[in-house]
C-alpha cells in the first residue's frame, strides 16, 4: 500500500523529520507521535508526502521548514520516477487537487479519498475539514493490516466511517466517498 499525502502549509519552526515539520489539520488528525511503533513502521514504509520543495518524502526524512508553492512542471519527473519505481498493489490518494497534478496514479489500483458531510440525507462536499478526515483515514490504515486492493480498503475504513466505494473507469480512479464525523 502507498498512501499519498500533501504537505501542510502550517509548519513547525524547528527543523526535524517531515512528519514533525508538517503541523496542519491532516497531520494533527494523523497524530503520528501517538501511533504505536508497528503503525509508525507501516507509515514509514507506506506514506509518501508530496512536497513542493523536496519532492517525495517519507515521514522520517529530515527537512527544514519552508514556504513554497508546488511547480508541477518542475516536480513531475522526479515525483513520477520515484513513485512509479515503488509499484505498490494499492495507492490511497489523500492529496489535495493542487498536488494531484504532479503525478497521476494508475486508475486501476488508485483510490481517491473524497470527503463529504451529510445534511438531511444530502451529501455536501467539504474542503478544509476534509483534511482532518483524510488524516483520520490515514491513521486508521496505519493501525490496521495493510489493504492490498480497493475492496479491502473499503472493509477497513467502513468499520470507522460511513463510506461508499465507487469503481474505477478508463478515465478515473476508484473513489472512496467518506462521510466526515
Amino acid at each position: 500500500m502507498l498512501i499519498l499525502l500533501p504537505p501542510s502549509e502550517k509548519k513547525a519552526a524547528d527543523p526535524g523529520s517531515a512528519i514533525n515539520v508538517y503541523t496542519g489539520v491532516l497531520y494533527k488528525a494523523l497524530d503520528w507521535a501517538s501511533l504505536n511503533s508497528a503503525a509508525q513502521e507501516r507509515g514509514q514504509q507506506s506514506i509518501a508526502i508530496i512536497s513542493a520543495k523536496y519532492g517525495v518524502l517519507k515521514p522520517l526524512d529530515l527537512i527544514a521548514p519552508y514556504k513554497q508553492k508546488i511547480n508541477n512542471k518542475l516536480m513531475r519527473k522526479p515525483v513520477t520516477d520515484y513513485l512509479e519505481a515503488m509499484s505498490p498493489s494499492l495507492i490511497v490518494d489523500c492529496r489535495s487537487s493542487t498536488y494531484q497534478g504532479v503525478w497521476t496514479a494508475p486508475f486501476s489500483k488508485c483510490v481517491d479519498i473524497k470527503v463529504f458531510t451529510e445534511v438531511d440525507g444530502v451529501k455536501k462536499v467539504i474542503t478544509h475539514m476534509s483534511k482532518k478526515t483524510r488524516g483520520e483515514v490515514t491513521r486508521t490504515l496505519l493501525e490496521d493490516i495493510s489493504p492490498t486492493n480497493p475492496h479491502e480498503l473499503f472493509e477497513i475504513i467502513s468499520r470507522h466511517f460511513q463510506c461508499k466505494l465507487i469503481g474505477a473507469t478508463d478515465k478515473s480512479p476508484w473513489e472512496l466517498e467518506v462521510i466526515a464525523r
